[in-house]
């Protein structure tokens, strides 16, 4: 089973985005996460740091610069959604990440605070 660290610059990124109200509380993210197409569109825009921004999830051993390299995504590259926060905590932590589970359930939480 892969190994995973919390990316901490993908923390700070979505911390800042919750901090600007740039999140969606009510979608099914298994219908708005972005696709392998929406993926390359992105990437064809920004580079790998920007991409892994949205990733809280590092995978041990994997190549940098490669789309294998970043886990548990937690937007649609525009806006955070409440509903893959709540994934990443679930995934996380059904496969034991524990670093990555509590890294998103502070950021649910702070998004809860913040969105009243």
């Amino acid at each position: 089973m892969a190994k995973y660290t919390v990316n901490s610059a993908a923390v700070e990124h979505v911390t800042r985005l919750i901090e600007a109200k740039q999140y969606v509380l009510d979608s099914s993210w298994g219908d708005v996460q972005p696709d392998a197409e929406a993926q390359n569109a992105y990437l064809e825009k920004h580079d790998w740091e920007a991409y892994g921004a949205w990733h809280l999830g590092l995978t041990g051993g994997a190549t940098d610069e490669t789309k294998g390299r970043f886990a548990f995504a937690v937007g649609d590259f525009r806006r955070v959604h409440r509903s893959a926060l709540i994934a990443c905590v679930y995934r996380a932590s059904e496969w034991r990440h524990k670093e990555v589970e509590l890294a998103a359930h502070d950021l649910l939480q702070l998004l809860d605070r913040t969105s009243g």
